[in-house]
């Protein structure tokens, strides 16, 4: 699974590194409506809901903008914004497929400002499909913390994991176990019952291959064409299907 979660690394250690603002409260606001429509509104029969809703309450939003945006999802809440769900694709320097998730009321504006994020980055803005046939959507589940390999395999298998791939970095230590879309909540309480340390659990677009990125340029530049992405309000989420050495992102990110 190396490089299946490179940018996902990458975001961790760049938060270390630069102590960088996590997603704004309009991100995490319309997180908790797309998992409060695409499932139940209720936390405990929706783990998309739940975690957003973690998430949101770790940045501080306050209990009544949550209770208003999960209204929203379930269309019940009065003046409700007309969101629409949109898959975004385009390249970026040295070609790397880039696979963007967006919730937006005006797709005119949000297609502009992905249009020019990229290219004032080195990339461009594509076609729907022209890379979205290099991903595949998989359930992840986030642990931090030690872990004793043996019982993580033991769960894995338990739980119906397709496999896992383990990070021991200098201040963090965890794994991610990764499932098919539909055995997420199977695998989550699995591994929670397991007493294994569950951060949290996503849906995730995991490249079937990735590019070996060595330039520092080249690095520089994409890592930055990712942030750009990712500070846009109506983004979700963001992936891509690079590579890098981790002597390389230190080397970027100084």
């Amino acid at each position: 699974m190396a490089g299946h979660s490179k940018w996902a690394n990458i975001k961790r250690q760049k938060a270390r590194v630069d102590a960088k603002k996590g997603k704004t409260f309009t991100q995490l606001s319309r997180a908790i409506i797309v998992a409060a429509r695409n499932g139940l509104p209720e936390p405990a029969g929706n783990l998309q809901l739940r975690t957003a809703i973690e998430k949101a309450k770790a940045a501080g939003i306050p209990n009544d903008n949550i209770e208003r945006a999960i209204a929203k999802g379930a269309g019940t809440y009065e003046n409700e914004a007309n969101l629409e769900e949109i898959r975004y694709e385009g390249y970026g320097p040295g070609g790397i497929a880039i696979l963007i998730e967006a919730l937006t009321d005006n797709r005119n504006r949000t297609a502009a400002d992905l249009r020019a994020a990229f290219s004032k980055n080195g990339g461009n803005l594509g076609e729907t499909g022209c890379v979205s046939w290099m991903f595949e959507q998989k359930g992840v589940v986030l642990l931090e913390g030690k872990l004793e390999e043996e019982i993580l395999l033991e769960a894995s298998v338990e739980g119906e994991a397709d496999s896992y791939e383990l990070f021991n970095d200098e201040d963090e230590q965890g794994a991610e176990v990764f499932t098919e879309v539909a055995n997420l909540e199977n695998l989550n309480q699995t591994l929670q019952k397991k007493g294994l340390p569950v951060k949290e659990a996503e849906l995730r677009w995991i490249p079937n291959n990735t590019v070996e990125v060595t330039d520092a340029d080249q690095a520089r530049s994409l890592l930055k064409l990712m942030d750009a992405l990712e500070s846009l309000d109506d983004v979700q989420n963001v992936t891509a299907n690079f590579d890098m050495a981790n002597e390389l992102v230190s080397l970027t990110l100084a």
